[in-house]
């Protein structure tokens, strides 16, 4: 049995969906945790996939409920006997505001926190634990949680079972492509969480920074280099660690690729989803991507802060800009020449050009991760990670589009990925190496409309390249 055909068997596995549902009610409902963990999304996903298997929807909801039930029960009870330890460790110990957030909730709406709380993201993992904190009495919290619960189940399996009910009986799938569309959904959700969450444990205030740190200071050959990072400034761990995972991840992916013949099985049961989801539209909106990815597009979208960057004499960026942008292009036609992997589909514009890894991606994730990297360093530490989901998101639709004209294959978007997040790496180390002057103040409304008016021009005037 193939790979993907025993993650079918086992996703769409009945049992298994209604633990999963279970499971994940419990977690997105736990203390703090419900906070890095995308509950909705995931519920909504499993609970779409148990309506195309017809799983009785009394079974579902009764899972959810059970989940949610026992996530904030097990929250109170850490709250009630475990007051002062709770505080003290992590997450809190660095982030005091969400405490104080649903503190402020649960002195605001007394006993009906733990209702309404229930339907709240930012205070929902964490009014039952401060409800145990303020010694709120066990029997009116297991009532409002018992009765909340009862409410929340239904409202939030129910949209998704009846996606899966629709999902079911109008799209006819052709076998196979709903692995397809969980293993894509799946990688998807669990590389923006890691990334996003992460990033921010590998800045100067994340729990992985202290411990690396903690690590190093006990090793005598690793302490004097450290401290004399240190003394300089922050220690750019989560460049240093995005290197060697990057580096690590593009040298065993491309090792698969190459010593695999043809394309791999992900390849063809991914071709297949795209090719069962084409139509016109998406077609056009594709194209209208890869002109936004190709040469003329990426100089349309930097020229003006090109320009910008020369008026202000900031050298030091432009030369890291350019650094990167022409460091992966370089190293994309050496890869492509080096391995020759044929392309899935070869229009006339790519004639003679090869198909591992994909340009289009690997320079979407420098132009966008480096832009995100300078943005989120001139946020507020908690706003950073907005940045980097909205580099996420434009990066997603270039590198699919590649799928969706048929000239690439899916690994070779993996592979595209890992070598931009190999650049950005390289390219942030060196920018970190000394202190920099801030970029601000610059006209980035004024920058976002040129660019915007060049790339119009250049989708709509000049041919792919």
């Amino acid at each position: 049995m193939s790979f993907a055909d025993t993650l079918q068997s086992l996703t769409l596995s009945p049992p298994l969906l209604l633990c999963l549902v279970l499971v994940i009610a419990l977690v997105e409902s736990l203390a703090l945790v419900g906070l890095l963990v995308p509950g909705v999304m995931l519920i909504t996903t499993m609970a779409s996939l148990a309506g195309h298997q017809d799983i009785a929807l009394a079974w579902l909801i009764g899972a959810a409920f059970i989940g949610a039930v026992l996530g904030d029960g097990i929250s109170f009870s850490l709250g009630f006997k475990h007051r002062e330890q709770v505080t003290q460790r992590w997450p809190l110990s660095q982030h005091p505001e969400w405490l104080d957030r649903g503190t402020r909730f649960f002195k605001r709406y007394g006993v009906s926190s733990v209702f309404i709380g229930r339907f709240v993201g930012p205070v929902r993992p964490i009014i039952p634990l401060v409800a145990g904190m303020m010694r709120m009495p066990p029997r009116t919290f297991v009532l409002a949680n018992i009765i909340s619960a009862a409410l929340w189940a239904p409202a939030y399996i129910l949209p998704g079972y009846l996606l899966g009910r629709a999902w079911q009986h109008h799209l006819n799938l052709p076998p196979g492509l709903e692995a397809g569309l969980v293993i894509l959904a799946f990688i998807i959700i669990v590389l923006a969480v890691i990334f996003s969450w992460g990033r921010h444990q590998a800045s100067r205030h994340g729990r992985l920074y202290r411990i690396i740190a903690g690590s190093i200071r006990r090793i005598p050959l690793l302490r004097r280099p450290w401290l004399a990072m240190s003394q300089a400034g922050d220690v750019p761990l989560a460049s240093l660690l995005l290197l060697v995972i990057a580096l690590g991840s593009l040298s065993g992916w491309t090792l698969l690729v190459i010593n695999h013949h043809g394309p791999l099985e992900m390849d063809l049961l991914v071709q297949r989803m795209f090719v069962w989801l084409h139509s016109d539209i998406t077609y056009i909106i594709a194209n209208v991507f890869a002109r936004i990815g190709d040469t003329y597009g990426i100089i349309a979208l930097t020229l003006p802060w090109a320009i910008w960057m020369l008026v202000r004499n900031r050298w030091d960026a432009l030369l890291h800009w350019s650094g990167a942008l022409g460091g992966v292009a370089m190293l994309n036609t050496l890869i492509k020449e080096l391995f020759a992997r044929p392309r899935p589909g070869t229009p006339d514009y790519l004639m003679g050009s090869f198909s591992y890894p994909s340009a289009h991606t690997s320079t979407a994730v420098v132009l966008l991760g480096l832009a995100a990297a300078f943005i989120a360093a001139e946020l507020p530490r908690q706003q950073r990670f907005w940045a980097y989901w909205v580099a996420l998101s434009f990066a997603l639709p270039m590198a699919l589009s590649r799928l969706v004209v048929g000239v690439h294959w899916f690994s070779d978007l993996v592979g595209g990925a890992l070598l931009g997040l190999v650049v950005c790496a390289l390219t942030l180390l060196h920018w970190q190496q000394q202190p920099r002057a801030c970029l601000r103040p610059c006209p980035w409304l004024l920058l976002c409309v040129a660019s915007l008016v060049l790339i119009s021009a250049r989708v709509g005037l000049l041919p792919p390249v």
